[in-house]
């Protein structure tokens, strides 16, 4: 996948084997969960080719030591039949608004965001080529997201949907990124920041009254701010309503704060109608230690105030060794997550990792 690569590019660490430091903080915590009552997620993009007998052995190891579900990010019945006969949930994993399928740029490039120096990323993408951003403010784009969450909700086999990519492009990078792209954004640049158009401009005048274009510094519009906020909220818990409709639960991979969400990429997540929410604590995405785990999950669980249940994200290789994975999933925890979300290589020791971290204190 482009996005792995994309993760590969920015040399965060790898798993190594050394001594941790006691990252547990002197500090009141919440109460932590029962761990009989957890929920912890692996994402996953299945490998077509693996047999029946590697998968039987792997989804029942992953339940053994505490896994309950796992996010897709493609549809494939075999993966998806027999995780589920090993006793896990299955959701089906999908890319939202960063849709950059050939037949629909070729079909709709009208669809696609836009950014403040006017520039479509249907033929100019920030970033990496792949970034391919959808216009929320459309209501053609959230029945066509609406359409392909109802045709992945229709099979039997897939028990709940899983949305990524859900927001605007990032105005600003997660700050260890700059080096990666050379990029030093103290500030909005306009090249970065969507979306500017004509639909989105229009709307927001009938809204406020305001003409967007006429502003010396339109990024620093708060009214103009929290109508974007609005747009994939609205897009958001419109697609909650669908997921309702069939019954089954709706969650989300977001940017790992609320405060971060919103000032980065525009994501409001604490309004969103949820299922449950999976932050993305990546914590050297941010040049963070792993003690930030726990301020990342207590920020997060403190704004929510029970509507839904957290779920922490952590990123494999951000972890120096298996310790450092132990204690992120105990500080996660003790600050009122209802689980983890894996994302990397989930091999043995991880495995034993997750057994550790979420066993009783």
């Amino acid at each position: 996948m482009e996005k792995r690569t994309f993760l590969k590019q920015m040399g965060l660490g790898v798993m190594a084997v050394g001594q941790s430091s006691n990252l547990l903080q002197a500090r009141p915590l919440l109460p932590v969960q029962n761990n009989t009552q957890l929920k912890n997620w692996v994402w996953i993009n299945p490998d077509h080719k693996e047999t029946e007998a590697v998968l039987i052995e792997r989804y029942k190891k992953y339940k053994a030591h505490g896994i309950t579900g796992i996010f897709f990010e493609a549809d494939d019945e075999k993966h998806f039949t027999i995780a589920k006969k090993q006793g896990l949930t299955t959701h089906r994993w999908i890319w939202t608004l960063n849709r950059g399928e050939e037949s629909l740029l070729k079909a709709h490039p009208e669809w696609y965001a836009i950014n403040r120096k006017g520039e479509s990323c249907a033929t100019n993408p920030p970033y990496v080529n792949y970034y391919r951003w959808l216009c929320p403010s459309r209501p053609e784009v959230r029945d066509y997201l609406e359409k392909a969450v109802k045709t992945e909700l229709s099979k039997p086999y897939v028990d709940g949907i899983h949305l990524d990519y859900v927001r605007y492009c990032d105005v600003i990078l997660a700050v260890n990124l700059w080096q990666v792209y050379g990029i030093k954004q103290n500030q909005e640049l306009p090249e970065y920041d969507f979306c500017y158009c004509d639909v989105c401009q229009a709307k927001f005048k009938e809204l406020k009254g305001i003409d967007i274009r006429t502003l010396e510094n339109p990024d620093q519009n708060l009214s103009w701010r929290k109508f974007r906020y609005d747009n994939v909220t609205r897009l958001v818990n419109h697609l909650a309503q669908t997921a309702a409709s069939f019954k089954k639960p709706i969650t989300a991979a977001v940017f790992p704060t609320p405060e971060v969400a919103k000032r980065i990429v525009r994501q409001d997540w604490v309004n969103w109608n949820l299922s449950a929410i999976c932050p993305m604590i990546y914590h050297k995405f941010y040049k963070e230690d792993v003690s930030w785990i726990g301020d990342a999950v207590e920020e997060g669980v403190k704004a929510l105030h029970g509507k839904f249940p957290l779920y922490a994200g952590l990123y494999l290789p951000d972890f120096d060794n298996n310790d450092e994975i132990v204690q992120g999933i105990k500080l996660a925890l003790k600050n009122g997550a209802a689980g983890i979300s894996l994302f990397g290589n989930v091999n043995d020791d991880v495995l034993k990792a997750l057994v550790k971290g979420t066993s009783k204190v």
